[in-house]
């Protein structure tokens, strides 16, 4: 198990530019989003493939562009490289003035892609899990991403976000050809240690984000909602500026589905920002650049509450 956090960048320097993520003091927006292979990987790079290829200048530029115009307070982030790529990004967006001084980056079964955390505020807790087992196939698995559940503070006590990046649909197992049975098993072992975290959802706020690489009526989402009778969370509806609900372009078969989710707890429900006609509800952020940037796009909420940061801890 390989666990990185920082609480700060100490040779940082920021220029002075108003920051983009200023707001309303009594809101918090947090934000999901698969940066797509966000460390050196197998890639088209024109009409040649090229392997070990890093993300292109010009897809992290978009990528930039992207999350300055998110306003995240907390943007939760699947497909990141290892430390130095995750202090690349960081370094980056500093750079721009989109200084995020706490993160967590967590590697887990996967040796390339991993989640990752940055904050604009602080963080009272960082509780990774990484060797979240469950049976598949007659045998025993882990959750190939892990998991991990950061706390942090508001003026209505503590709220916690899980963030959650399921197994994708390669694979080379003919018994389950597109993994559904592995997310299904990776989501049911996730819900279970959430709930072992939060036995009463009625009375705890927390949030459940990431890829799920399933869409809202499968299984790995459906287990994150209910167990029995116990409710655990509510899948926020979604759509962008057009009324649109995908996140998720899969080049090769030109289809476009919604992969990328936000749950709420039910205590946290009421403290959901509400549509016009008052349900509550998520945003999928669909800026121009992010047809560069990623193959998936934002999804973001804004929670009507006030963060209180705790003392920070040094790295």
């Amino acid at each position: 198990m390989r666990f990185f956090y920082t609480s700060f960048l100490a040779t940082l320097v920021v220029v002075a530019l108003p920051h983009p993520c200023l707001r309303a003091a009594d809101t918090l927006r947090i934000a999901t989003y698969n940066v797509e292979n966000y460390t050196s990987a197998g890639r088209l790079v024109g009409d040649t493939y090229l392997k070990n290829y890093p993300k292109p200048e010009s897809a992290k530029r978009a990528l930039h562009a992207v999350v300055a115009s998110l306003q995240a307070d907390i943007l939760a982030v699947q497909e990141m490289g290892s430390g130095p790529y995750f202090e690349e990004f960081r370094h980056d967006l500093a750079a721009l003035g989109l200084a995020y001084p706490h993160g967590a980056l967590i590697e887990a079964g996967d040796p390339d892609r991993h989640i990752a955390i940055l904050s604009r505020i602080a963080l009272k807790e960082v509780r990774p899990y990484t060797h979240v087992g469950f049976d598949y196939l007659g045998g025993r698995e882990i959750v190939k991403r892990g998991a991990v559940e950061v706390v942090f503070e508001t003026d209505r006590g503590e709220v916690s976000l899980w963030v959650v990046h399921l197994k994708s649909r390669f694979t080379v197992k003919a018994a389950d050809p597109t993994s559904a049975l592995e997310r299904a098993g990776e989501a049911t072992a996730i819900r279970d240690l959430i709930l072992r975290c939060h036995p009463d959802p009625a009375r705890s706020r927390f949030l459940i984000v990431g890829d799920f690489n399933d869409g809202k009526t499968r299984r790995p989402v459906r287990a994150m909602e209910t167990r029995g009778r116990t409710v655990i969370a509510t899948l926020l509806e979604a759509s962008d500026s057009r009324g649109e609900r995908w996140t998720h372009f899969y080049r090769r078969e030109e289809t476009y589905e919604r992969v990328d989710h936000i749950l709420a707890s039910p205590a946290l429900m009421p403290l959901v920002e509400r549509s016009a006609s008052g349900d509550p509800q998520a945003r999928i952020h669909d800026v121009p650049e992010v047809a560069l940037a990623s193959d998936h796009r934002p999804v973001m909420v804004t929670l009507r509450l006030r963060p209180v940061s705790p003392a920070t801890t040094g790295s």
